[in-house]
């Protein structure tokens, strides 16, 4: 079976930036799973892969602008300090819902009384080099369909993902922290709930999947 819109896919990959570096692996887990066609990973992945089989092996580059953007000056903002309750640390990032679906936000420096907040996914800007092995090629279920997403291993359903439906999540902290999200940032102007429970890394928040690609 090709890899065609609806089918459900089962890969291995290893993710590398321009330098050479391994930001991601599937190396020592299971295949990860997606559904072709449904957003669940980027979308010059997805492009890279139609019509392949089970067993092809794919080396692919893909551009910002079909990966996780460009970078966007408009998402750097300065947030008061007093916005935050808890201790705020360079480093401290959040998944944040918003109109426009859920957004990773990074704090990049403290100083004084201000917080410097990034909006921009982490690989924003950054061409990614994909080497995939397919492992299996299926039809989907109709729940599969109906939900949008592969269940089973490697798939959302996984025992140890996490829930990636928290309205967001600190992935340095397991508090909570209020935090108004900056102009350009927010989806609504109340307040957002910072709280525990998530985890980034692969498939729970990592660089593939669709879920958590930010922008």
């Amino acid at each position: 079976m090709q890899i065609v819109r609806d089918a459900v896919v089962l890969i291995h990959y290893t993710l590398k930036n321009d330098a050479g570096e391994v930001l991601d692996s599937s190396a020592g887990h299971d295949p990860l799973a997606y559904l072709q066609g449904h957003g669940n990973i980027i979308p010059g992945l997805e492009e890279a892969l139609e019509g392949k089989s089970a067993g092809d092996k794919v080396l692919a580059s893909i551009p910002p602008e079909k990966g996780y953007g460009v970078k966007d000056a408009g998402l750097i903002q300065q947030v008061p300090k007093r916005a935050f309750q808890g201790e705020v640390r360079a480093g401290m990032q959040f998944t944040a819902s918003t109109q426009g679906g859920p957004r990773t936000v990074v704090v990049t420096r403290v100083q004084g009384d201000m917080v410097t907040v990034d909006g921009n996914h982490p690989l924003a800007g950054e061409t990614l080099h994909f080497d995939v092995e397919i492992t299996e090629v299926r039809a989907a279920s109709e729940e599969e369909l109906s939900h949008g997403h592969v269940h089973g291993p490697g798939g959302h359903h996984r025992a140890d993902q996490g829930d990636e439906h928290h309205g967001a999540t600190d992935h340095r902290h397991g508090g909570q922290l209020q935090y108004g999200l900056p102009r350009g940032l927010q989806g609504d102007p109340s307040v957002q709930q910072w709280g525990g429970g998530g985890r980034h890394g692969r498939c729970g928040g990592g660089w593939l999947k669709g879920a958590c690609r930010g922008p």
